[in-house]
């Protein structure tokens, strides 16, 4: 009996430091190739029901993990996609996961932090400042490029900033933490952006104008929060957001009807180029995925 009770015990010691990879993860990737952050959540480590999600590299959506393990106290999980098989692992060092990616054609560097988390509510109390205009209809001042050394596509046409379709995502100079915020925007025949906020969080813009609602409508928190209804004009129609975000608590109204109303955001989504979810963020405007026009970006910051 005495030669079981260690290995017994060295398993259980295992099991218990397993358990410290539960729980959900902003990520740091060193030298991604669009800038962006990565988020993964872990549950039941250190248990025979061990399952991830994950929001990072090579697709957008948050998805369920399909092989994930943990031996010797590394984290391993994987994917097949798009023809290639990627490959991630982590270990935990000083309460941060220190991981690496494998691709066929490429290697990166990874760090994860825990998600700090607001516990702040969009409950009435919360003050309005004086509005600020992040865009000044003049030229890009107060903005600047996320991916630096790739040309801007961005213009400013008739008092319009202008997306070629092909653009290079802008980033606010400003960080902001609780607002509210109006768009006004324009979107092309079949074309796609977002509003990143925080530098975190996207709400979708998509023509979809009469589709079923789903995950990636227009109006939705990117493959997190799904509207009930579509609220969409069509294409080429100017469309208003106003959004107000408190904490991860987030409404959205699209062209005067509430679509979103303070739902909790779990976590990043593919936009994020910001992973510190507990401090200030930038807006961010996606450009890269066919042409938009926006005519108006006031934000108004909440205070108590």
């Amino acid at each position: 009996m005495r030669l079981l009770v260690f290995p017994l015990l060295l398993s259980t010691i295992a099991f218990c430091a397993d358990r410290d990879f539960n729980g959900r993860w902003d990520i740091t990737v060193l030298n991604e190739p669009k800038d962006r952050a990565w988020w993964l959540e872990v549950t039941g480590a250190g248990t025979p029901e061990l399952k991830g999600r994950f929001v990072g590299f090579p697709g957008g959506n948050m998805e369920p993990i399909p092989q994930i393990s943990i031996q010797n106290g590394e984290l391993h999980f994987s994917v097949d996609k798009q023809k290639r098989h990627l490959e991630y692992t982590a270990r935990l060092v000083n309460g941060k996961l220190e991981g690496t990616f494998h691709a066929p054609d490429q290697d990166l560097k990874w760090t994860g932090v825990r998600a700090e988390l607001s516990h702040e509510k969009d409950d009435g109390t919360w003050r309005e400042g004086k509005p600020i205009e992040l865009f000044n209809h003049k030229d890009l001042t107060g903005w600047h490029v996320l991916i630096e050394g790739k040309e801007s596509g961005w213009s400013v046409v008739n008092g319009v900033l202008t997306s070629t379709g092909r653009a290079n995502n802008l980033v606010s100079d400003q960080k902001f933490w609780n607002f509210k915020l109006h768009v006004e925007y324009n979107v092309g025949p079949k074309s796609n952006s977002g509003v990143g906020l925080r530098g975190r969080y996207e709400v979708q813009i998509l023509d979809d104008y009469g589709q079923a609602p789903n995950l990636h409508m227009n109006g939705a928190l990117y493959s997190r929060i799904q509207p009930p209804v579509n609220a969409s004009k069509r294409a080429g129609e100017w469309q208003t957001f106003d959004i107000r975000l408190v904490g991860q608590q987030v409404t959205i109204v699209l062209n005067d009807q509430k679509i979103i109303d303070k739902q909790m955001i779990d976590g990043l989504t593919a936009i994020a180029t910001d992973p510190h979810e507990g401090q200030p963020g930038p807006i961010v405007l996606q450009g890269d995925h066919g042409p938009v026009e926006f005519r108006s970006l006031i934000l108004t910051l909440l205070t108590k």
